[in-house]
């Protein structure tokens, strides 16, 4: 059984009432919004700052407000609202988790975490987040930011461990709230703590609810054990060209030739020679494969999809 600090009862009470204080209003936790807000809000925000998701989600909502309105928007419409959020597949899953929804669920996002996994693009996280905070649920929601606040306040450590192991899943669940209301308020208030305060490299634990009571602080706050981490690269990889490919095509409305499309990308990136020619081969192809891009029948020119 994984350690809990005998304090649990006095963490949660901290976390519930620093949350019902600074909790930022997002239009997603909006009692008013509807579950595909919900869920729409949680694809969009795997990876992605708040800030930029905020936007984007207004104007897909004003756009597809219903699973059945944007199962009937076209891929390349759906590419293009996406906008510069980053991992556009996300959008294709969106689209293609719509028309599962209007097809096996009468155009309702289930409530249930086996039927929000099944459909595409869905994971354990994004199930139990659905689950909790479109309806209610009691489920175990982890995300980064979770599992960094119960790293630091309840084992002591700086930083969780490099990908979600199954003692921190086990922790995770012994302290959401019995109460199904109470569990979903716990889940969004513990990631909140963990992205405005409990942060990654600038913790703020002066203003933190936890301060007194963090195992972490406790023990002087001691430095990450082990080699340091590493950051993401993005400068020069297949991701960033990517998306340059896709944000080229996404401000053109007719097919863009190869020459021009290289061309285009060279300018954003500043980069020529042989191993950009290279790189723009391998990631047109593999745009295609995932369906985000489709070449023109004779290969000569490429485009969203129609």
């Amino acid at each position: 059984m994984p350690r809990v600090a005998p304090e649990a009862e006095v963490l949660r009470r901290r976390v519930l009432g620093w949350y019902a204080e600074h909790a930022r209003p997002l239009p997603w936790r909006d009692p008013a919004t509807p579950a595909w807000g919900v869920y729409v809000s949680e694809v969009m925000a795997q990876q992605t700052p708040v800030a930029r998701v905020e936007p984007v989600w207004r104007e897909w909502m004003a756009r597809w407000p219903t699973p059945e309105a944007l199962a009937e928007a076209s891929p390349g419409d759906v590419v293009r609202a996406w906008g510069r959020l980053g991992y556009p597949r996300r959008a294709l899953r969106l689209r293609e988790a719509a028309m599962v929804i209007l097809e096996r669920h009468g155009g309702e996002v289930p409530a249930d975490e086996d039927a929000l996994r099944a459909l595409p693009g869905v994971g354990a996280y994004t199930a139990a987040a659905v689950a909790a905070f479109a309806f209610g649920r009691r489920t175990v929601v982890v995300d980064t930011n979770v599992r960094r606040v119960l790293a630091r306040a309840v084992e002591g450590r700086a930083l969780a461990a490099p990908s979600l192991t199954a003692a921190e899943q086990r922790l995770a669940a012994t302290l959401v709230p019995t109460a199904a209301a109470d569990a979903a308020v716990w889940n969004v208030a513990v990631m909140e703590l963990g992205a405005l305060v409990c942060r990654a490299r600038v913790p703020r634990c002066a203003d933190c609810p936890l301060a007194q009571v963090c195992a972490w602080r406790a023990a002087g706050s001691p430095a990450e054990a082990g080699p340091p981490r590493r950051g993401q690269a993005w400068a020069g990889t297949d991701r960033q060209m990517r998306g340059a490919l896709v944000q080229v095509l996404r401000e053109r409305s007719s097919p863009v030739p190869r020459g021009a499309l290289e061309e285009a990308v060279a300018q954003r990136l500043r980069r020529h020679g042989t191993g950009h020619l290279e790189q723009v081969d391998r990631c047109l192809a593999s745009l295609v494969e995932d369906g985000l891009v489709e070449p023109v029948p004779d290969g000569t020119a490429f485009a969203l999809p129609a």
